[in-house]
């Protein structure tokens, strides 16, 4: 189970983040070693091989823009980089937030970047363009394949999802009972009727014989320290690409759209893109700032194909407001450093948006307000305290507890809907607030590391559903800048100090920001404001999806993006309070 959990849309602190981050370049290019496209490398780990795909952009200056992806763990998601260079002989990259990085020189001979990856200990990685690298084929293996292990009085739903592409065969296991989704399954092996893989983050092997039909896996589940269970997967459906989005918007549009760009003076080095939105008419219409949730986000807030932030943006639009909405700094078509930010970053990053947006002649500046989601809804207090140039607030799935009680409540609400029993919830509650008060109460990010790697034992990491070589990984994403910040921050801050507007929302089946406690401290640190709502939706999640349990892994498979009435509320209310 993961420990630590972002208040983000998608969601889990074990869950590598997505950044494209700046980085510049060297030397004098190669003619035959253009550094932009993709770099495949193999890196060779106890646990088994694991692809790494970097990719190198180009941009305007002669400096370069990374991504890095891990196929095999995490397929689709980026590894944030604090730092990317290349040139024609060198590679180099650092990950700030998991105490990595990778240095490698370029050799002619092999025609590759040949150097080693750091991380707790050094590992041999070289990398080469990907058409140069043989890639893992099974055949006859693609579908969406489901399963059921029975223990004694517990019993786990599994997806196994296999799709082959030009990256070779890729596999994920979704734990669908414990709310697992997306989760990485490495040495896949077909040799006849013989099927198996590994599933490492949770010390899992499977060895199984696939029947005559070529539609059912028997075989057993082997992990260690538990007796070996018997699980049969059977190949339900196909892999469909492009899932449906019947609420994605689709043009003519009518309304103009314009692709911007602003600077945060604030920040050196931070210039903020994305698209404003302005309703058709005379003008000046009121606005919204639309702030993300944590991770690394596009302006529209896409995760798993859905793009809320383009449909909320969209229905605002087409009723009369404006609005405004950004990539993150330091991902997508956005400069700076995220890696190395926290929310009083993102808080300034969205000052800058509001008065960059006041500046133009079609706004209402009396009317500008922001809209955040998530974290996004810890960032708009902060920016709108004693803030007269801030007009109103809708706070969707926003925290009303400290970070630390945030990630408790979450962590075990997330236990629960997997499945764990009273004893375990019973030892996580205990356990959980020692990992975040530890963090928290630290001086600095090198007492934090010390402290937390003292206290995650093997027996520990045991108790949470990790691994001893899981340990650097959850001590780098636990004291990182950002996930300290967020610990000691407390709402009841800011929140008396709003006098504008306020709509506060939340699913009742949110599983991250849950309703309970959270509604309960917004109610009371918005008591004194005469003009607030705050309000629980029945049947929605986090993402503010129609929803039946609130698990992540419902997220993609449902086909709505958001609540059709949750769009009309927050529509109506700030027009009730704004329209002409």
């Amino acid at each position: 189970m993961p420990i630590i959990q972002h208040i983000s849309p998608w969601l889990t602190g074990l869950m590598i983040l997505l950044l494209v981050a700046m980085g510049s370049a060297s030397g004098d290019e190669r003619p035959n070693v253009p550094p932009s496209g993709d770099w495949l490398g193999v890196l060779t780990t106890p646990g088994g091989e694991l692809r790494l795909l970097v990719t190198a952009t180009e941009q305007p200056d002669g400096s370069y823009r990374g991504q890095l992806e891990s196929l095999d763990q995490a397929p689709g998601q980026k590894i944030p980089m604090s730092e990317f260079a290349i040139d024609g002989d060198t590679m180099r990259f650092a990950i700030a937030a998991m105490g990595a990085s990778y240095t490698g020189n370029w050799n002619d001979e092999t025609q590759r970047y040949e150097g080693e990856f750091s991380q707790g200990m050094s590992l041999p990685l070289a990398f080469a363009r990907p058409e140069a690298i043989e890639v893992t084929v099974i055949d006859g293996m693609d579908g969406v394949w489901e399963g059921l292990l029975v223990r004694g009085d517990t019993e786990l739903a599994f997806t196994l999802n296999i799709e082959t592409g030009e990256d070779g065969t890729i596999v994920t296991l979704d734990s669908v009972t414990q709310a697992a989704y997306g989760i990485p399954v490495t040495d896949v092996m077909r040799d006849g009727a013989a099927f198996g893989f590994r599933v490492p983050a949770a010390n899992v092997t499977y060895r199984g014989t696939l029947n005559a039909a070529g539609n059912r896996l028997t075989g057993q589940w082997i992990r260690p320290g538990f007796p070996d269970a018997e699980v049969s997967f059977e190949r339900t459906a196909e892999i469909v690409t492009g899932p449906h989005r019947p609420q994605e918007p689709v043009g003519p549009f009518p309304y103009a759209i314009e692709p911007i760009r602003f600077d945060n003076p604030e920040a050196e080095g931070v210039t903020l893109a994305g698209t404003l939105t302005i309703p058709a008419g005379d003008g000046p219409f009121p606005a919204a700032i639309l702030i993300s949730g944590s991770g690394p986000q596009d302006r529209d807030e896409t995760v798993w194909t859905h793009r809320p932030f383009a449909v909320l943006a969209d229905h605002l639009t087409r009723n009369g407001i404006a609005v405004l909405r950004y990539d993150d700094r330091g991902f997508a078509e956005s400069t700076g450093d995220f890696a190395a930010s926290t929310s009083m970053d993102s808080a300034s990053d969205t000052e800058a948006a509001l008065a960059w947006l006041r500046t133009r002649p079609e706004i209402a500046t009396s009317a500008i307000g922001l809209i955040g989601h998530s974290e996004g809804g810890l960032i708009a207090p902060i920016v709108a305290a004693d803030n007269d140039a801030v007009a109103f607030l809708v706070l969707l799935a926003g925290p009303g507890t400290t970070g630390e009680q945030i990630i408790l409540d979450q962590s075990l609400a997330a236990a629960r809907a997997g499945g764990r029993s009273e004893e375990d919830l019973d030892v996580l509650a205990q356990l959980i607030p020692q990992i975040t008060g530890t963090v928290s109460a630290a001086a600095n990010e090198t007492e934090a590391r010390t402290a937390l790697t003292a206290l995650l034992s093997d027996e520990t990491l045991a108790l949470l559903g990790a691994t001893p070589a899981q340990r650097e990984l959850l001590v780098g994403q636990n004291v990182r800048p950002w996930q300290r910040n967020f610990l000691q921050h407390d709402p009841a801050d800011y929140l008396p100090r709003l006098d504008q507007p306020v709509l506060a929302l939340n699913g009742s089946l949110d599983l991250q920001i849950v309703p309970g406690p959270n509604l309960a401290g917004l109610e009371a640190g918005l008591m004194g404001n005469p003009d607030a709502i705050v309000r629980e939706l029945d049947g929605l999640n986090h993402m503010f999806q129609t929803a039946q349990t609130g698990t992540i892994a419902e997220y993609a498979e449902i086909e709505e993006t958001f609540a059709p009435h949750a769009l009309e509320l927050i529509t109506d209310w700030i027009t009730a309070r704004f329209a002409d």
